[in-house]
């Protein structure tokens, strides 16, 4: 399996890149030695001058090109933001912005995020599950924020380690536990069919 870890960090060394790191050793932990799961980083900080480029022309640069190709490929995603003005970065959405529209399509996606304060951490559901459910992509239930007192503090490495189940199990097929248990839709029956079986003879 190839996951991916799309990094919106812009510093160096990041907590948004340490975050993805984190996350992608967690899947990999999960996935267990016969998992084979092989993790390709795509900083979104050295690929700025080609997607601004990619804005104005249309057209990907070898480097930006190469990050579609692996996003595209990929079995999974981590994709993880810093939270700036109380949503993703712009960086971060212009990776998405220029990417195929479909390049998403019914790929398991985690969304995670860091930021000063534990104040921001609804940016997961008011502005990143949002955006990659437009896209097309199935987001795992569970999203991780990381605010600056959140690392080496207990409960990180909980959330770590449960989304990072269910987006080992959503990339192998399993559903991550989720999906495995719910149960079976039932049956549709047109309407006009449930009229005609209400008819008095």
């Amino acid at each position: 399996m190839k996951l991916v870890v799309v990094s919106a960090g812009l510093s160096v060394p990041s907590s948004t890149r340490l975050l993805g790191d984190r996350l992608a050793a967690a899947v990999s932990a999960g996935a267990g030695a016969g998992g084979g799961v092989e993790v390709e980083v795509v900083e979104l900080r050295d690929l700025a001058v080609e997607i601004a480029h990619n804005l104005t022309t249309g057209f990907p640069g070898p480097a930006l090109g190469a990050a579609f190709s692996a996003v595209t490929e990929a079995d999974g995603l981590i994709v993880v933001t810093p939270v700036f003005s109380a949503s993703y970065s712009g960086l971060f959405k212009s990776f998405f912005d220029v990417l195929d529209r479909d390049a998403l399509t019914g790929k398991p996606v985690l969304v995670a995020a860091t930021g000063g304060s534990a104040r921001h951490s609804l940016v997961l559901e008011h502005a990143m599950r949002p955006l990659f459910a437009y896209l097309r992509a199935v987001v795992v239930p569970t999203g991780v924020y990381a605010a600056s007192e959140d690392w080496g503090a207990e409960g990180l490495a909980e959330r770590i380690g449960r989304a990072a189940g269910e987006l080992v199990g959503l990339m192998s097929g399993g559903g991550g536990g989720v999906a495995a248990t719910r149960p079976s839709a039932p049956e549709v029956v047109p309407f006009a069919e449930q009229l005609a079986a209400l008819r008095v003879p």
